[in-house]
């Protein structure tokens, strides 16, 4: 399989690939789209020294897709704001969700963005989360574009540098997206925690 995936990486189609994934897993959580970046970069390392700009590639190529995926959910919130609310209303851990983000970005508390891309179906609460309480675009953007470019460059280093370490292997790909989901798992623990201590 990493084969198949390495010789993807040289073509445009893996970054099309990549692409879709990460724009969509902002309203459908279970998409791959992370052990895809992983794998990616993982066959990557695999190449010739030749092949290093196409890390970089992949690194901006997911980090705008990230970036793009939650403009999209935002707008689409933002403008369907009214039916998102009574959604979320039915659900009391998606209304304390929402008023948490909504306290953390008016005091200033973006960080909370950044984290939450690392966490389980976080990214789609926080995207979808601002644009339904219509929060300003230039409060939550930039913290969108430093999550995404966070999370890339983090997924793509896990992939990269355990192939380096470990060999381009399934046991590679494998100790990377163990990494990713204990980030993952760090990040929502501190979400769930952030509000309390404020």
């Amino acid at each position: 399989m990493l084969e198949q995936v390495g010789s993807l990486v040289g073509s445009p189609w893996i970054y099309a690939v990549v692409a879709l994934s990460v724009l969509l897993d902002v309203f459908l959580p279970v998409l791959p789209s992370g052990v895809l970046v992983i794998t990616a970069a993982t066959a990557a390392a695999a190449g010739s020294a030749t092949d290093v700009p196409d890390i970089l590639a992949l690194t901006l190529c997911a980090a705008t897709a990230s970036v793009l995926g939650d403009l999209v959910a935002y707008r689409l919130a933002w403008r369907g704001g009214d039916r998102l609310d009574r959604a979320i209303s039915r659900s009391r851990r998606l209304t304390t969700a929402q008023e948490r983000l909504g306290a953390a970005l008016a005091r200033g508390g973006g960080a909370l963005v950044v984290l939450a891309r690392f966490a389980p179906a976080g990214r789609s609460v926080v995207s979808l989360g601002a644009g339904a309480a219509r929060r300003r675009a230039r409060d939550f953007l930039p913290w969108s574009a430093l999550a995404g470019l966070t999370w890339a460059v983090y997924s793509v280093a896990l992939g990269y540098f355990g192939a380096h370490w470990l060999g381009a292997s399934w046991l590679a790909t494998a100790v990377s997206v163990a990494a990713l989901f204990a980030a993952g798992a760090g990040a929502a623990y501190v979400v769930r925690r952030e509000p309390r201590a404020s």
